[in-house]
């Protein structure tokens, strides 16, 4: 069917928002009173929606009406339409209100990189709303209007287009306290069977690298066993559990650089691991002329340069 002549098939807005009402309340006066019209008023409506589409919708019984086999099929369908409609002009109401720029990355570098960070941001630029949209999962940017996003992935299956802010090296790190210890030291790799290890749920599936089994395997320490073990589902509360000394954890860069710098945590023996992963930031098609996207986008790279600058 053409667009112009399946417009014109279509009834009214007034009328299927009429129709809606009195069909969810089941009353042509409660409707009217919803809608701040007469009662008449919304008659007038429903029998012009009727002679529109050649069928009745209602069934006007004494006291009641109710709703025909065609007017079912109409409720649903319009009750739907106009739930879209509704969504859809407060959306874009309220991105016209307050144009937050939304970055979505994961709970681990929202935590741990991007929010330590994001005060400089807002002292260059305190007139752009941020949202973070801290989540684990792969979102589509355009279809929910997402303007940036940082995924975690291959080099190879980044997406077109995006920047690579940094690669990534693993390494195990601790909180300083555990180095002092008494009779549990910590100076070789053969030491971690003194401590508790601390274990990431999604490392072997995310970035096998970062899991103790093939760390140790790598290290060729094949048997060990480690005074216990914790896991943990998210990174970031792995990295807070290593903090409070409660266990080694297998630390990633960027990730736990600044706790590194802060002498928070220490690295622990001097072999590291290059993982095959890296962090990119990608920018929707819908927002990438946005002065506020680039703006964030500058400022994400930037931050990125002077952190692997850093010693």
């Amino acid at each position: 069917m053409q667009i112009d002549t399946m417009v014109r098939s279509l009834p009214s807005l007034d009328l299927l928002r009429g129709f809606e009402a009195a069909a969810r309340q089941l009353s042509f006066t409660r409707a009217a009173a919803e809608l701040f019209l007469t009662q008449s008023a919304v008659s007038r409506q429903v029998q012009a929606l009727e002679e529109h589409l050649g069928v009745p919708l209602f069934e006007r019984r004494h006291r009641e009406i109710r709703l025909t086999e065609a007017g079912q099929q109409l409720y649903r369908t319009a009750t739907e339409a106009l739930r879209q409609l509704t969504d859809t002009a407060d959306r874009i109401r309220a991105q016209n209100q307050t144009r937050a720029l939304t970055v979505s990355c994961s709970i681990g570098f929202a935590s741990l990189w991007l929010v330590p960070r994001l005060g400089d941001f807002r002292a260059q630029h305190p007139d752009i709303e941020i949202r973070i949209d801290a989540n684990n999962r792969l979102i589509d940017l355009d279809r929910e209007r997402v303007e940036l996003a940082v995924r975690y992935c291959p080099a190879q299956i980044a997406p077109n287009g995006s920047q690579q802010l940094f690669g990534e090296e693993v390494m195990p790190v601790c909180s300083p306290a555990l180095l002092d210890v008494p009779g549990k030291p910590l100076a070789e790799p053969a030491d971690l069977r003194h401590h508790v290890l601390l274990h990431y749920q999604m490392a072997e599936k995310v970035w096998p690298t970062g899991a103790w089994p093939v760390w140790l395997e790598t290290m060729k320490l094949h048997g060990l066993q480690a005074a216990g073990s914790v896991q943990f589902n998210q990174y970031d509360q792995l990295i807070n559990a290593a903090l409070e000394g409660q266990g080694v954890a297998l630390g990633v860069s960027p990730l736990v650089r600044r706790h590194l710098r802060q002498g928070r945590l220490v690295a622990l023996f001097e072999k590291r691991f290059a993982s095959p992963r890296g962090y990119f930031l990608v920018t929707a098609r819908f927002a990438a002329q946005r002065a506020d996207v680039q703006a964030f986008s500058g400022w994400m790279q930037a931050s990125a340069e002077r952190d692997r600058a850093e010693p």
